[in-house]
């Protein structure tokens, strides 16, 4: 057989398996979704996240066709919100989140920015074109440029440690930084927290010259995860501070409902208004917040989450960066969680206060319907006294009647030459009358009384 004659191709083995399961392979490959990037040091990382809302990834694609080479992207290639592009000496990672969207590029380490300068400008050697970074569609909420360099890290003898702070402080302009040794001391990462005028905060990471490039991306993206994610919890706070003044005047609104149903001096229609219009205020800041609120919690556990995976030891006259998040970020989150509990407890409250008013109208209706239902028995005994004295009347009037008629029968007898005292005949049976009107009433009310027969 020829060898470049292609074999055939094998069949596929029947699967031992059920059928899969439609989300099987999309849920599998979730742990593939974004993969850390292999970072050869030194090198410089322009890190920018911006908030997503209003922008398509159509709209994201078309800026990134603006990179060289890039004519061909489609949103199609963007459909699983991670993408990596590979340049002559860069790269760039598109990242697309619920609420935002980051962009890092990595690109070699420009010169004279090392440890021995002084705040060093890092923007001048950006490969990307002029422009390009201000004009990504979204509004930025983080942006960092972190380097990463390689050099020989001293043991834990604190004297060591004070002589490399020294270069490091430097580079950050002489400002106050916070620095960690990462993994239990394999690596430093420093940054200051401090927004420059390009808009731009700084991160410094050492690393010893036998640092692996999985591992300085590791680091790389847990660094940028803390920033980003701490700053999207903190867009909680705003919220909370803007609900607080509606949170206490609607509490003092419903203090002076539950006093005013307590004390009976507003009638019930007027407290319904109000509390109506109470809890459409309460549960209308409960939809505009929920999703906010919910939001700070997810993003603060992040937070947690990718510190305790830096695996932190202090370095002698700094604070982790763990450390300075927690002491700042910590009572921000507090006071979220707080009036999130606040609203959810007024909430609470408001359908309680339904609940008595709701009883208390309830009591009222019930003592109405007694009152109605005692006058309407005090009719039907009034009805039916009338009724009795009207048959009496009756039986009096057809007895009357019926003697009249038997008067004139034996006038008309005696007129016949029948010997009868017709005057005397009628009194004679008017006794008898009587009884049977009487008893023929009584039977016309049993028939009409009778239960009806069983068919």
């Amino acid at each position: 057989m020829n060898s470049s004659t292609p074999a055939a191709a094998s069949p596929t083995p029947p699967s031992a398996l059920p059928p899969d399961d439609a989300l099987r392979e999309e849920l599998h490959n979730e742990v593939h979704a974004r993969p850390a990037a292999r970072i050869r040091l030194p090198v410089l990382i322009v890190f920018v996240a911006v908030l997503n809302e209003g922008v398509s990834r159509e709209q994201e694609c078309e800026h990134l066709r603006r990179l060289p080479g890039q004519d061909a992207l489609t949103p199609e290639q963007m459909r699983g919100n991670f993408l990596r592009l590979r340049f002559e000496g860069y790269t760039l990672k598109w990242e697309r989140h619920t609420e935002f969207t980051r962009y890092s590029i990595v690109q070699p380490l420009p010169e004279a920015t090392g440890l021995g300068t002084s705040e060093p400008e890092l923007l001048d050697a950006l490969v990307t074109p002029p422009g390009w970074l201000r004009e990504i569609p979204g509004r930025t909420v983080a942006a960092i440029k972190m380097v990463m360099l390689q050099a020989d890290l001293p043991d834990q003898n604190p004297a060591a440690q004070a002589a490399l702070m020294g270069p490091a402080q430097r580079w950050f302009g002489g400002r106050t930084v916070v620095a960690s040794q990462l993994g239990g001391g394999h690596s430093w990462a420093l940054t200051d927290f401090h927004l420059r005028p390009s808009g731009f905060e700084r991160m410094l990471v050492i690393t010893p010259p036998d640092t692996s490039e999985t591992r300085a991306g590791r680091i790389s993206q847990r660094l940028f995860e803390i920033e980003t994610y701490r700053l999207m919890a903190l867009r909680g706070l705003p919220a909370v501070k803007a609900l607080a003044p509606m949170l206490t005047q609607a509490e003092a609104q419903l203090a002076t409902i539950t006093a005013q149903l307590e004390n009976k001096s507003t009638s019930e229609q007027e407290l319904l208004d109000q509390l109506i219009s109470l809890a459409a205020r309460v549960e209308r800041a409960t939809a505009e917040n929920t999703y906010r609120f919910a939001a700070t919690r997810a993003y603060d556990a992040v937070v947690t989450q990718r510190i305790a995976e830096l695996r932190e030891k202090p370095i002698p006259g700094t604070q982790t960066i763990g450390e300075f998040m927690q002491r700042r970020l910590s009572p921000a989150m507090a006071t979220v969680a707080a009036s999130a509990q606040r609203l959810a407890s007024l909430s609470e409250r408001v359908s309680r206060t339904s609940a008595l008013l709701r009883t208390r109208v309830d009591i009222v209706t019930e003592a109405q319907n007694q009152q109605l239902l005692a006058k309407l028995t005090r009719g039907q005994e009034l009805q039916l006294q009338l009724q009795t004295t009207v048959e009496g009347l009756s039986i009096a009037a057809i007895s009357y009647y019926v003697i009249s008629l038997l008067l004139y029968i034996a006038k008309g007898a005696k007129a016949a030459g029948l010997p009868i005292q017709p005057e005397m005949a009628a009194g004679a049976l008017v006794p008898l009358v009587l009884w049977v009107v009487w008893r023929t009433t009584r039977r016309i009310h049993e028939r009409l009384n009778a239960p009806p027969k069983a068919p």
